[in-house]
């Protein structure tokens, strides 16, 4: 079974021209083509918590529908994490991923049924601080471990870890897999790899990359980035 995994901080639809263009987000998501996307910043940080990209359009414009999980009425995820699955994809079931800050950040764990194989997601935005981006892996870490189903893993998100090697990703012992798709921010002039994507040991990894295109260079200040994966029969 081969899926490509996909992560993009859509900065609340908000371009590099300033404009809050959903549609311009949906499009991005299309050229992807990924089977699971993690989302960060997707919903309004204030007020009623709104997301930017309507569920309608979701739905009517991409092949996706969203994991059901919303802080509030019209939100698409928790704490602006969010995960889009094409809409074969069973979700089998969900969960927040309350994380250790001083500021609103969390994750979003799907555990998923395709093929009649379980797999588990994880989408993240951790802090920009160092030493709680370590604590909120080894919170992410013990969530996992606590599942009651031992499944593939993916966790995937905005990482904001400028180390390539060091840093937060010093908490995952030898049985993931950190894979590095690329330079990914700021978008117009890439320099570090924000964004990451990191597989359990069951995956072979087949191929990864970030996405450029040029509504993808102004859509965001982050580039989307992805990764193909392989799960081999046991």
């Amino acid at each position: 079974m081969e899926l490509t995994f996909a992560s993009y901080n859509i900065r609340k639809a908000v371009g590099l021209d300033r404009r809050r263009d959903p549609d311009r987000i949906l499009t991005v998501l299309n050229e992807i083509g990924a089977d699971v996307v993690a989302l960060q910043e997707a919903d309004r940080r204030f007020g009623r918590r709104e997301s930017v990209l309507p569920l309608a359009a979701i739905e009517a414009h991409t092949p996706y529908h969203a994991v059901p999980l919303a802080m509030k009425p019209g939100s698409l995820g928790w704490h602006g994490n969010a995960l889009l699955v094409r809409r074969d994809i069973e979700v089998a079931e969900v969960a927040a991923v309350p994380l250790p800050t001083l500021e609103p950040r969390g994750a979003l764990r799907a555990d998923l049924l395709v093929d009649g194989h379980r797999l588990r997601v994880i989408g993240m935005h951790l802090d920009l601080s160092g030493l709680r981006r370590r604590h909120q892996v080894r919170s992410i870490l013990a969530h996992v471990a606590d599942c009651d189903h031992a499944s593939p893993t993916v966790m995937m998100g905005d990482f904001n870890e400028w180390a390539r090697h060091g840093g937060c990703f010093h908490e995952f012992h030898q049985d993931w897999q950190l894979l590095a798709p690329g330079r990914s921010f700021p978008s117009r002039r890439p320099v570090a790899q924000l964004d990451r994507i990191v597989a359990s040991g069951d995956w072979r990894v087949l191929e990864t990359g970030v996405h450029h295109s040029a509504l993808a260079a102004r859509g965001s200040d982050h580039l989307p980035v992805w990764a193909q994966l392989h799960l081999p029969k046991k």
